[in-house]
C-alpha cells in the first residue's frame, strides 16, 4: 500500500511544506539505509547520541524529498522537499503505524487481517519463525523481520502489511514501562503469544511482577491469549488480569489457551520423551491424548513447539498435518555469517530464508560489508509470498538495482522466467545467469570465475544451499572463532552511554582488531558511523582502504619506508619524535603538499613513545617553520588507568597532558582534538574524556578495569570439536613427556587446537579448562602444536565431532586469561591466521 505524502501529514497531524506531493512506499529513520530514495519517507529522529536532523543535508543530495522532522527546517535549503513537521519523529512514526495497521480491521466484505502478537523474555523470534515455517502451506504471512520488535522495529514491521496478507505475526519487546502499551495500539492482536518470564531486560522495572504486568498490556482487546500454566508468574498475572476484568464488566477480557502438566490446562502435558536427536510430546485435549514429534530435545525447544503446536490445534490445522509439519521443523538460523571464501572471496551465508523483509536485511549487510570489491548475490526462488511471479521478482530486481549488485546468480525455475532488471536501470549493468537446481549450478558453475568478490548466498530450504557454502568456503580446519557483530555494536553503545555528546570514539582496529579481523571489524564501525580509527601500522591502514574504509585512520607507527602509503591512501600518521617529524617533512616538500593531518604523541609517563614536554618548545619551533603540517589531534597514553592503586600516578599524567595541550593550543591559536582516555579511563576516569577517547579492547567486550559499570557483551567466541574419544585405563600417560599419568579410568578426547592456533602451552596439565556440553573440563597433559587433550570423564554421550568453548559468553576470556597467567589482549591477539573467522549479525 502507498500513501500520498499529504495524507500521512494529516494522519499524524503535522504542520505541512510540501512542495510536490509525491507517493511514499518506504519509512526510514536510518540514514545508511535508504535505497528508493525518491519514495522513501525519512524520519529525523533525535536519539540519545544522534540527531537524524543532522542527516537531511546528505539524504536530500541522494534524492531523498519527504522528511518527517522536528526541528525549524528552511524550505530555501530544500526548495523541492516536502517537509513534515512534529513534536516528537518516533512517535510520528507510531501514529503512522497506527493508522497503518487500522486499515485491515476494514477490508471489504467484513474481511479483517487476524494478527498474532507475541512478547516474553525469550523465545518470541524462534515461536514467529516456526509458527511461519508451519502455517505458510495455510497462510500468506506478513512478520516482524528477523528480531525488530522495539519501539521502532514494530512499526517498521507493521508497514509491511499489505492486502494480500491473511495473517500477521509480530514480536512485542519492552525494557521499560510504558513501552507496551505503544506497541499494542500498533499490533492489535488478535491472538496473544506469552513465550515465558526471565530476567532479560528486567533493569527497567521495579520488580518481576511489574515486568510481567507490562508485558500482558499486549493481549488487551486480543480474542485469544495462548501461555504455559507451568510459569506461575505468568499464570499468576493472567488469571489476576481476566478476574480484575471480570469484576468490573461481568465477563472475561479475553479467552485463554493454556498449556502444562497442571490438569485445568486447556492442554495437559502427560510426557516427554527425549530421545538422542528428537522429543515425543504426549499431551491431553479435547477429550483424547495426541501427540507430535519434534527434532530437538533441549527445554527450550520443546517449549516453543508446544506454544506453536497450541497456535495450530486454535487456526483448526488437522492433527495429521500438525504431526507431519512439527516433526520436520528445522532449526532457526537468525544470524546472518561472514566468512572467508575460496579465490580472496568473502561469504555472506543466509541460506535458511527466502522472503523479502530478510532479503532486503541481507542486502544491507552484504553493502555494508562489500566495501569496494564486487558484489555478487546467489538466490533462489521464492515461495509463498502471496505476490504474482512478475510482483515479486520485480521487487527483488529494484531492490537488487538499488543495493548496486554486480551479478545475480538465480537458481530456480521460476526465478529464470521472472528475474529482469531493464525497467529499473538503464545505466547499471547487472550481470544474470540462472541454473534449475542447486546440483546443477555445482556441477556447472567453475568455481575458479569467482575471485575477488562479497557473495551473498540466500535461498529457500529446500534448494539446500548449504551445499554451495561449502563449495565456496575456503577451507580450515574446525578451529573457528565467531565474531558477534551485534555485541560490537551493543559494547560501542554502552561506552557511548558513559561519553558526553560532543565527545568523539576512535575505535582501536590495530593488531588485526585484537585478532578479530581487522576489515570486517572496520566494516561495522564505519556502518555505526565512529568517528576515527586507530591501527598500530601503515600496512593494517591500507588494508582497510583496500575494503572500502573510508573513515579517518590513524596510524601510531609511521615509518619513512611507509610515507608513500600513507599519503597515497589517505592515512593520518602519529609524529611521535623529531626524526619523524623531519622525515615525514621533507617528505611532504619533496611532494609539494602541505596542511597534511597528522597526530601529535606526548610522553607523560609510560615512557614508550612521544615528546617529552620539556621538548615543547623545541617542537612548537619545528612545527611553525614548516606548512606541510595540520596537527588533527594531541594524545598521550595513560599507563595504569584500570588501577585504583595508581589514581595519583594517572591524574598526575593527565595535568601534564592538559598543561602541554594548553601551551600548543596558545602557540597555534588553532584547536585540535586532545585524546588521553582508553577502554578503563572512560569508566573510571570520566573527567578525561575531553574531545576524543580511544577505545580499544572494551569494544570486543572485556571491560579491562572490571568497574561492574557497564553492561559488555562478549563479541568472541573460540569454539573447536572433538577430533576423537578414547576410554584408558588408571595409569596410562597422555601426551608429550608423559606429563599426565591417569590416576583413574578415564575418557579422553583429542580436541582441534593447540598452541600453532593460539591455545598457550601455560593452559596444560590441568591447569586450564574447556567446555563441553556445558561442561567444565580439564587439560590433560602437554599442550601440542595442533591438539589438546581433555578430560570428558563422566560426560555422557560425547563423541566425535561435538563442539568444545575455549572463551566465550559462557566462559570469558578473563577466565581464561587468568589461568594462563596472562591478560586478555594476548589471548585475543596470539590466535593464529590459520583459526577461520565468522562474522555473523543476530
Amino acid at each position: 500500500m502507498s500513501y500520498l505524502i499529504s495524507h500521512i501529514a494529516k494522519i499524524i497531524n503535522a504542520k505541512a511544506s510540501i512542495a510536490n506531493d509525491g507517493v511514499v512506499d518506504h519509512l526510514v529513520f536510518d540514514s545508511r539505509k535508504i535505497f528508493f530514495p525518491s519514495t522513501s519517507l525519512f524520519f529525523a529522529i533525535k536519539g540519545a547520541r544522534r540527531n537524524g536532523h543532522s542527516y537531511i543535508p546528505e539524504l536530500y543530495k541522494k534524492g531523498v524529498r519527504h522528511f518527517i522532522v522536528s526541528n525549524d527546517i528552511s524550505t530555501d535549503a530544500y526548495p523541492d522537499a516536502n517537509l513534515l513537521k512534529v513534536d516528537d519523529g518516533q512517535k510520528a512514526l507510531q501514529q503512522l503505524a497506527a493508522f497503518h495497521r487500522q486499515q485491515f480491521n476494514t477490508l471489504p466484505a467484513g474481511r479483517q487481517v487476524p494478527v498474532i502478537g507475541i512478547t516474553g523474555s525469550n523465545g518470541k523470534t524462534i515461536v514467529k519463525e516456526w509458527l511461519c515455517q508451519l502455517l505458510r502451506e495455510n497462510f500468506n504471512i506478513v512478520r516482524s523481520p528477523k528480531s525488530y520488535n522495539s519501539q521502532i522495529g514494530v512499526p517498521v514491521s507493521i508497514w509491511e502489511m499489505n492486502k494480500k496478507h491473511n495473517l500477521g505475526i509480530f514480536e512485542a519487546g519492552i525494557s521499560q514501562t510504558g513501552e507496551m502499551d505503544k506497541l499494542r495500539e500498533m499490533i492489535l492482536p488478535a491472538i496473544g503469544i506469552l513465550t515465558n518470564i526471565g530476567e532479560a531486560h528486567s533493569e527497567g522495572f521495579s520488580s518481576i511482577d511489574e515486568k510481567v504486568l507490562e508485558k500482558i498490556k499486549l493481549f488487551d482487546g486480543a480474542e485469544l491469549v495462548i501461555y504455559n500454566t507451568d510459569e506461575w508468574l505468568a499464570e499468576k498475572a493472567i488469571v489476576l488480569k481476566r478476574e480484575t476484568a471480570f469484576h468490573k464488566t461481568g465477563k472475561y477480557p479475553f479467552k485463554i489457551f493454556s498449556w502444562g502438566k497442571m490438569q485445568k490446562s486447556t492442554m495437559q502435558i502427560l510426557q516427554v520423551e527425549k530421545k538422542l536427536s528428537e522429543t515425543r510430546i504426549i499431551a491431553f485435549y479435547n477429550d483424547a491424548e495426541i501427540s507430535i514429534v519434534i527434532p530437538f530435545t533441549d527445554e527450550a525447544s520443546i517449549h516453543n513447539a508446544i506454544t506453536c503446536w497450541c497456535v495450530m490445534l486454535h487456526l483448526g490445522i488437522k492433527d495429521g498435518l500438525i504431526a507431519k509439519r512439527m516433526k520436520l521443523l528445522q532449526a532457526v538460523n537468525m544470524r546472518l555469517e561472514l566468512k572467508k571464501g575460496i579465490n580472496h572471496c568473502t561469504i555472506i551465508n543466509d541460506s535458511y530464508s527466502a522472503d523479502l523483509s530478510s532479503l532486503h536485511i541481507a542486502l544491507n549487510f552484504l553493502k555494508q560489508q562489500s566495501g569496494a570489491a564486487k558484489k555478487t548475490v546467489i538466490l533462489s526462488d521464492f515461495f509463498q509470498t502471496g505476490l504474482s511471479d512478475d510482483e515479486l521478482y520485480g521487487q527483488i530486481a529494484s531492490e537488487l538495482v538499488h543495493h548496486d549488485i554486480d551479478k545475480v546468480i538465480g537458481i530456480g525455475l521460476n526465478i529464470a522466467r521472472h528475474l529482469k532488471f531493464d525497467q529499473f536501470s538503464k545505466t547499471h549493468n547487472i550481470i544474470s545467469e540462472f541454473y534449475p537446481s542447486t546440483e546443477d549450478f555445482l556441477n556447472r558453475f567453475r568455481l575458479s570465475d569467482i575471485r575477488d568478490e562479497t557473495i551473498l548466498v540466500k535461498g529457500a530450504r529446500v534448494f539446500q544451499f548449504e551445499q554451495i557454502i561449502q563449495a565456496l568456503e575456503q577451507k580450515v580446519h574446525q578451529t573457528e572463532l565467531e565474531i558477534n557483530l551485534d555485541a560490537i555494536a551493543h559494547n560501542l553503545k554502552q561506552y557511548q552511554q558513559h561519553l558526553l555528546l560532543s565527545t568523539k570514539i576512535m575505535a582501536m582496529v590495530k593488531a588485526f582488531a585484537y585478532g578479530s579481523g581487522g576489515a570486517e571489524i572496520a566494516n561495522k564501525l564505519q556502518f555505526l558511523k565512529t568517528d576515527y580509527l586507530g591501527v598500530a601500522y601503515a600496512d593494517e591502514g591500507v588494508e582497510l582502504r583496500k575494503a572500502g574504509i573510508s573513515l579517518p585512520i590513524m596510524v601510531m607507527n609511521a615509518e619513512e619506508t611507509t610515507f608513500d602509503a600513507l599519503v597515497n591512501n589517505n592515512l593520518e600518521p602519529v609524529i611521535f619524535s623529531f626524526k619523524v617529524l623531519k622525515e615525514f617533512d621533507a617528505f611532504l616538500k619533496k611532494e609539494d603538499i602541505k596542511n597534511y593531518p597528522v597526530h601529535l604523541e606526548l610522553e607523560t609517563g609510560m615512557n614508550r613513545l612521544g615528546f617529552a614536554t620539556t621538548e615543547l618548545s623545541e617542537l612548537i619551533k619545528e612545527l611553525k617553520a614548516t606548512t606541510s603540517f595540520r596537527i588533527q589531534s594531541v594524545f598521550s597514553h595513560l599507563a595504569a588507568s584500570e588501577d585504583a592503586a595508581q589514581d595519583e600516578f594517572t591524574n598526575h599524567q593527565f595535568t601534564i597532558f592538559n598543561k602541554a595541550c594548553d601551551e600548543l593550543a596558545i602557540a597555534f591559536e588553532k584547536s585540535f582534538l586532545r585524546h588521553i582516555a582508553n577502554s578503563a579511563a572512560i569508566l573510571r576516569h570520566p573527567g578525561m574524556q575531553l574531545e576524543m577517547v580511544r577505545l580499544g579492547i572494551g569494544l570486543y567486550g572485556v571491560d579491562s578495569a572490571a568497574t561492574g559499570q557497564i553492561d559488555l557483551l562478549p563479541a568472541a567466541t573460540l569454539k573447536s570439536t572433538i577430533a576423537l574419544v578414547k576410554n584408558l585405563k588408571k595409569g596410562e600417560s597422555v601426551g608429550y613427556n608423559r606429563r599426565a599419568i591417569l590416576e583413574n579410568d578415564s575418557v579422553i578426547a583429542t580436541v582441534s587446537i593447540g598452541y600453532a592456533d593460539g591455545f598457550s602451552r601455560r593452559l596444560g596439565n590441568g591447569i586450564g579448562k574447556v567446555l563441553v556440553k556445558n561442561q567444565l573440563v580439564p587439560v590433560v597433559g602437554t599442550v601440542c602444536m595442533d591438539m589438546i587433550m581433555i578430560d570428558v570423564t563422566g560426560i555422557g554421550g560425547v563423541k566425535q565431532g561435538d563442539e568444545v568453548i575455549i572463551f566465550g559468553k559462557e566462559l570469558p576470556i578473563q577466565t581464561l586469561a587468568t589461568w594462563a597467567d596472562t591478560i586478555p589482549y594476548e589471548i585475543m591477539t596470539g590466535i593464529s591466521q590459520r583459526v577461520k573467522r565468522v562474522y555473523f549479525e543476530e
